[in-house]
């Protein structure tokens, strides 16, 4: 269907909206696009992404897979369906909360998802959102910033530099851990032991700067972790969001700008 002149949406994608009822005949009953995507989800949080097969989600449900292509036309679609229900829903937000605290929760929520399901970070990006539970996170991170002075553009720029902190995040510890586990280690943080390695391989003289830290010991404290780090980079970027707005604010106030 092509809405309004736009560019055309596949039938799964208006079936995840329900606007498109299931097919009348083919498919046993039962099946439904949620469960396909369900199956599929199942599938990946098993084998990982690479043993997602319209074949293998098939036989998941005992089906065909033929039969998975009168609900889902590729497995392209069936890939951002289920990254759409990774996701789920964004945690509730608190009464009275401020832009900065709505927008801290919008992060760590979909970092705590991405964590649920480290297969998602695995799937490419190749268009805008536009399935429901991604169009429910966009709206949670636009209400977060309603009553700020920041312009339209500048809210979904903050949501995409975000999102994509976030999915960066999640894809280096997920991979980081992956590695410490595979390497045998029984801690999966591979920090661990960083520094007294670096020590052993590094001249001071050449690398003075990374001596000093190596000798502070944060590369060696066991109690620092990857939510620490994501808690200051976080952090860092809505200070400079927040900046912004102080900046327009006094401008607006001394008569030489503002919104």
């Amino acid at each position: 269907m092509d809405h309004n002149g736009g560019a055309r949406v596949p039938a799964s994608i208006e079936a995840a909206w329900g606007l498109r009822a299931r097919p009348g005949k083919g498919p046993k009953p039962g099946l439904s696009l949620d469960r396909i995507v369900e199956a599929a989800v199942k599938v990946a949080l098993s084998d990982g992404l690479a043993g997602v097969s319209m074949n293998r989600v098939a036989a998941e449900l005992g089906t065909s897979a033929m039969s998975l292509y009168r609900y889902v036309s590729a497995k392209d679609e069936l890939l951002t369906l289920m990254v759409d229900a990774a996701a789920g829903a964004p945690p509730p937000g608190e009464p009275g909360e401020d832009w900065r605290a709505g927008m801290t929760r919008w992060s760590w929520g979909y970092l705590h998802a991405l964590r649920r399901h480290p297969w998602a970070v695995r799937v490419p990006i190749n268009a805008p959102p536009v399935t429901p539970n991604q169009i429910v996170w966009l709206e949670d991170g636009l209400t977060a910033m309603a009553g700020t002075s920041l312009h339209p553009q500048e809210k979904m720029s903050v949501i995409l530099l975000l999102s994509g902190f976030v999915r960066n995040w999640a894809m280096l510890t997920a991979d980081l851990t992956a590695a410490a586990l595979a390497a045998g280690n029984t801690d999966p943080d591979p920090t661990v032991g960083y520094g007294r390695m670096l020590a052993g391989l590094i001249d001071p003289l050449r690398f003075p700067e990374v001596h000093k830290v190596i000798q502070s010991g944060v590369l060696d404290d066991e109690d620092d972790d990857f939510d620490q780090e994501f808690a200051f980079g976080l952090d860092r970027f809505l200070d400079g969001v927040e900046s912004l707005m102080t900046a327009r604010a006094a401008a607006a106030g001394t008569g030489s700008g503002g919104e």
